[in-house]
């Protein structure tokens, strides 16, 4: 677990109990009785299986969930809890292949599923972050609904409950008072016969938070949750779906206030462009328009939406922003966020490039799903991402969980002869953890560098591997090679070089290293780099060249 979030979550030090023996049915199909006592069903795993489908059957027959598990057939990866109220019998149905995985009857599942009142969540991966949010357990993606309350910051993420791989998406939830120590929370927004919960936003409107979020059934369809208690629990509208459409992938709703038009709009991506809704209630939605054909990049399926205005005192320029998540179609390769500059006038979103001019908000490999807080204080505009790409994000070497979100970063404006940008600073409250000065850097830490020209900085460890961040002053480029990283062998699309326009003369880089990720910031916000890495054991060692490096602690 992530030693900076806090969860009710107990380890397992009881004594757990041996499920019993299951009712063979077929070659494919099993029934198991659920016995009352204890608060859980440990689940085996087993991650290069199928995914068996579980239903879960209450007193009366009913179907009071189901969800789909990787159940083990010859060994155990890891456990994870299925809550013993929720039913009384296990419908299972197995679809791998039975010349390979053999009879279903021998299965290692049988003989290792446990019943157990605890479950453990202590941290078993060396590569899990420090000071970066991660779920408790399982699977995450995409940040969800994010907004702040009576200085709460909230953060919910789709989340798998039941695996370290992309399934049974659900709303998890995670608050925190400083953005940086999170405490898990109960689960948000569950599945329903409407579908898995798939990615949306949340609003404060007076006393109660609205959730808005994609229903992914048959189709997809968007629906409206409400919270009376700060976004603990939530009731489901019974008005849902309150947004349809015949369009295949249509999701992702972004919702928010226009003060200047004295509406409510909502955003989102249907297909490769986004669309626009007007609402004076959060129920009925009026289409607006549409944004997008042949603006940016078109190589894969627009997601997760965001639009909003900034107004950055510090350079005096007040514009609309339209963010946009690709994937595929990232400029090293699967997914990235882009993002559009222009005017909105509460209808229509006018963008003020040539329509083939693309803008990446980050040029590393592993920032995506880039969305913001709702309400966030002092005007500003915090943003995280989720911190892998999509190639490989089921193949990391990770299985207690899989995914972290970024730093979370501030967005501000500027200008590089006639087009203008958006910049990406780490929020202020990073500064807090930075602790005491060092001489070598460890697994966690802030290294600041100071430019004097074209400069390499090589973060590298005694078994030979490195990454190497690059800053060309002549060309104004910044790479990061990741190449010879440590391990890079899950998957073809891992290793890479990273490259980005600095957009003029770079005087100081901010380099945040956890344990398995590096992300590089110019102090001025005119370039963001996000890289996974996994070294073997942590870069303990930093050659510089054309540059100071001060190197400092993080504090837990």
């Amino acid at each position: 677990m992530n030693n900076l979030m806090k969860t009710a979550v107990t380890l397992m030090v009881c004594t757990t109990m041996q499920a019993q023996k299951p009712m063979i049915l077929g070659d494919n199909h099993a029934m198991m009785r659920v016995e009352q006592g204890k608060k859980y069903l440990l689940l085996p795993v087993q991650e290069k299986e199928e995914n068996a489908h579980v239903v879960v059957v209450g007193n009366d027959n009913e179907m009071t969930e189901r969800l789909n598990v990787r159940l083990a057939v010859d060994k155990v990866d890891y456990y994870i809890p299925l809550e013993v109220g929720k039913g009384r019998l296990l419908d299972i149905t197995f679809h791998g292949d039975r010349r390979t995985t053999g009879a279903v009857k021998d299965f290692a599942c049988w003989k290792e599923m446990k019943y157990s009142n605890t479950f453990d969540t202590d941290n078993r991966e060396r590569f899990r972050p420090a000071y970066h949010h991660t779920p408790i357990y399982g699977w995450m993606n995409d940040p969800n609904g994010m907004f702040y309350k009576d200085g709460v910051w909230h953060l919910y993420y789709q989340w798998n409950p039941y695996g370290s791989q992309w399934e049974n998406m659900t709303w998890g939830h995670s608050t925190s008072k400083d953005l940086i120590h999170w405490e898990a929370q109960p689960t948000a927004i569950k599945p329903d016969w409407l579908g898995t919960i798939f990615s949306g936003s949340c609003v404060v409107d007076k006393d109660k938070v609205v959730a808005f979020y994609t229903s992914a059934g048959h189709h997809q369809t968007q629906s409206m949750a409400i919270s009376k208690d700060n976004g603990k629990t939530f009731e489901k509208y019974s008005g849902n779906p309150v947004l349809t459409s015949d369009v295949p992938d249509f999701r992702d709703p972004k919702v928010f206030w226009n003060e200047d038009a004295k509406v409510w709009n909502l955003i989102l991506a249907a297909g490769q462009e986004m669309r626009i809704y007007s609402s004076k209630d959060l129920k009925q939605w009026k289409f607006e328009s549409a944004f997008g054909k042949e603006y940016g990049n078109h190589g894969g399926v627009w997601e997760c939406p965001d639009l909003f205005e900034i107004k950055d005192e510090k350079v005096n320029m007040k514009k609309w922003v339209l963010i946009c998540n690709i994937n595929p179609g990232g400029p090293f390769g699967g997914s990235a966020t882009q993002y559009f500059i222009g005017d909105f006038d509460g209808r229509k979103f006018t963008c003020e490039s040539m329509p083939k001019v693309t803008k990446w908000l980050d040029y590393g490999k592993d920032h995506y799903a880039t969305v913001s807080f709702y309400n966030a204080p002092e005007n500003r505009r915090v943003v995280l991402a989720w911190m892998s790409n999509w190639q490989y994000a089921n193949q990391v070497p990770t299985q207690q969980f899989r995914s972290a979100n970024s730093i979370p970063r501030d967005l501000g404006l500027f200008t590089d002869g006639e087009e203008s940008y958006v910049s990406v600073v780490p929020s202020k409250e990073m500064d807090a953890l930075r602790g005491n000065k060092t001489k070598v850097p460890t697994e966690t830490c802030e290294v600041v560098v100071d430019l004097k020209g074209t400069a390499d900085i090589t973060l590298c460890n005694a078994k030979g591997e490195q990454t190497t961040i690059h800053y060309d002053a002549q060309k104004r480029e910044l790479s990061m090679d990741r190449t010879k990283s440590g391990n890079v062998s899950f998957s073809e699309a891992f290793p890479c070089v990273t490259t980005a326009p600095t957009h003029g003369q770079l005087k100081q880089l901010r380099i945040f290293i956890d344990r398995c990720s590096i992300e590089a910031f110019d102090a001025q916000g005119k370039v963001a780099m996000t890289n996974l890495v996994f070294p073997s054991e942590p870069y303990n060692n930093i050659k510089v060249k054309g540059g100071k490096a001060t190197i400092y602690e993080i504090k837990n």
